[in-house]
């Protein structure tokens, strides 16, 4: 009871952050007194990188966004395979193969970082910090930069320049809220050196060889930016990448810290405070069913049974640290874990399997916010066809330009999840990854493609994926999850933008009230959910009737 009284107060000290976070995000990106403070520097470096600040349509947004990204994947694809030979490599690892170097540089510019190898001994130094550090600023800046301009267009406003939006969220907010992050997590025990190896006796008199590194600023960008790679193979269940109660605190709120702020972002840039507010508590809503539902389904009554419910988990966090990780790990599509998701309870593991199919309970930095999105249009047009009126999000008509794009976009996540799924459980190179024959093989399997196409990370650990079949599927699983559905849902706000408005009447739908707010939450489950009843029937719901 004392543990819970204890969650209870540090979600609602977290809460009370998001908002002034989310009106803080308004002004960085709006022209605004922090100008005088940030402005010089980042005309400095637009002089240096040769670039002008001239307004974009938004093609030439997301053309210039692609380029970047595509740019920096080759770069860091290089590293990766030729890190044998950079520098900053202590223990001589080499360089990774072809399909591994895809799927890693894939994987860290999509967000998602998912790893098919050990942190520590897969990677080099120069590979950790020149490649996926950089990475780790670079993807989660550029999704935030995509979803400042779905607002704006979203707004009736110009979309902006690609390059200065994403410089700004850089300067602004992960460079400066990083640095200081990365000071307190030093002071709470985290390593920060490059001295990579160091040597030590054992009571027992064994020689040991622990590994560190730049833990700390590794560890702040990847909570903060919804990365989720680990620097050691074990992530944030490593003692040097979460040491004790706080930092797992800390990690609980730079998790949340983002993606939840970003509703009240949006209010503010649109000049609709209320209805910010309203997509906030939506989101809410279903994160606290979904994190009860997961803490009953844990935390058994049964004391016979108190070792099982302990497998897997630090003693150092308990069942309730580590499986509020696991919900929140899984709601903003960050991927760190401190637990290993494998040996959570089958109706456990299915709840944070369902956040990733969700994808809206806040989800990851910046995209998540635009599938939130997808689902209040879905949620408009449910709207209007029950009452027999053209829906409209924001005085603008969704008419059937729009919902074509919309329906497309709802479609890419469901086909990559589960014809991902279906080729890997049917054919031998997939299949033979599977370490748990039966219900529970089923999920490792949906786990992992979830875990790509809604660019999470996350892993049930039990599957054998360092495979070239497993780095080829879930690169490209990966690269189409991410960008087909920004580059839809940018679509559908330019021409929303390029529309002229409608006056509001008293027949108008408002969304910013609690019943639009409930219509919300029912369209969550409704559309989502529902897509994947079946498979989530065949694996932890199977798994969980026959134990």
């Amino acid at each position: 009871m004392v543990s819970l009284l204890v969650l209870a107060v540090i979600l609602i000290l977290i809460g009370c952050t998001l908002k002034p976070m989310g009106l803080y995000m308004a002004a960085a990106f709006s022209d605004s007194r922090m100008d005088r403070i940030f402005l010089p520097v980042e005309n400095f470096l637009y002089r240096l990188a040769g670039l002008r600040k001239e307004q974009q349509n938004w093609k030439q947004f997301l053309t210039a966004m692609l380029l970047l990204n595509f740019v920096i994947l080759l770069f860091v694809y290089a590293i990766f395979r030729f890190q044998g030979v950079l520098p900053l490599n202590p223990l001589h690892i080499a360089g990774m193969d072809p399909a591994l170097a895809f799927n890693t540089a894939v994987s860290f510019m999509t967000n998602t970082d998912l790893q098919h190898y050990s942190g520590e001994s897969g990677l080099s130094l120069f590979s950790q910090t020149a490649a996926v550090l950089f990475m780790m600023f670079i993807a989660p800046a550029t999704a935030l930069s995509s979803a400042i301009g779905f607002i704006r267009l979203l707004g009736g406003k110009p979309i902006g320049n690609f390059y200065e939006t994403f410089l700004r969220s850089l300067t602004r907010l992960f460079v400066p809220l990083a640095f200081v992050m990365a000071v307190i997590f030093i002071a709470l025990g985290v390593p920060q050196t490059f001295s990579a190896v160091v040597h030590a006796t054992g009571l027992n008199g064994a020689e040991q060889t622990i590994l560190r590194g730049p833990v700390s600023s590794f560890l702040v960008i990847k909570e903060l930016g919804n990365n989720g790679g680990g620097f050691f193979g074990v992530n944030s269940a490593h003692p040097f990448e979460n040491p004790n109660a706080y930092t797992n605190m800390l990690q609980y709120w730079l998790m949340l810290l983002l993606p939840a702020s970003l509703p009240f972002t949006y209010g503010k840039m649109i000049n609709k405070p209320k209805q910010g507010a309203m997509l906030f508590w939506a989101m809410t809503v279903v994160f606290f069913i979904m994190g009860i539902a997961s803490l009953i389904t844990e935390i058994q009554v049964n004391p016979l049974i108190q070792q099982a419910v302990m497998e897997g988990k630090e003693t150092r966090f308990g069942v309730i640290g580590s499986v509020m990780y696991a919900v929140i790990t899984t709601a903003t599509e960050t991927g760190a874990v401190n637990t290993m998701h494998d040996t959570l309870s089958p109706i456990t593991g299915m709840l944070a399997l369902g956040n990733m199919l969700l994808n809206t309970v806040f989800g990851g930095v910046g995209a998540g916010f635009m599938n939130v999105m997808l689902y209040v249009m879905i949620a408009v047009f449910l709207a209007g066809l029950m009452v027999g009126r053209t829906p409209a999000l924001l005085g603008k008509k969704l008419e059937g330009k729009e919902m074509k794009l919309l329906a497309a976009a709802l479609l890419i996540q469901p086909v990559l999840i589960l014809i991902g799924t279906a080729l890997a459980i049917y054919l031998p190179a997939g299949n033979g990854a599977i370490s748990n024959p039966g219900y529970h093989g089923l999920t490792q399997v949906l786990y992992e493609i979830t875990s790509s196409a809604a660019n999470n990370g996350s892993g049930f650990e039990g599957l054998g994926d360092a495979t070239v079949f497993w780095n080829i599927l879930t690169g490209v699983v990966m690269f189409l999850g991410r960008y087909l559905s920004i580059i839809l849902l940018l679509a559908v706000a330019a021409s929303l933008a390029g529309k002229p408005a409608v006056r509001e009447s008293i027949g108008s739908l408002r969304t910013d009230q609690p019943l639009f707010a409930s219509l919300l939450v029912g369209t969550f489950f409704l559309v989502g959910a529902l897509t994947f009843l079946p498979v989530l029937v065949l694996g932890p719901i199977a798994e969980y009737v026959t134990l």
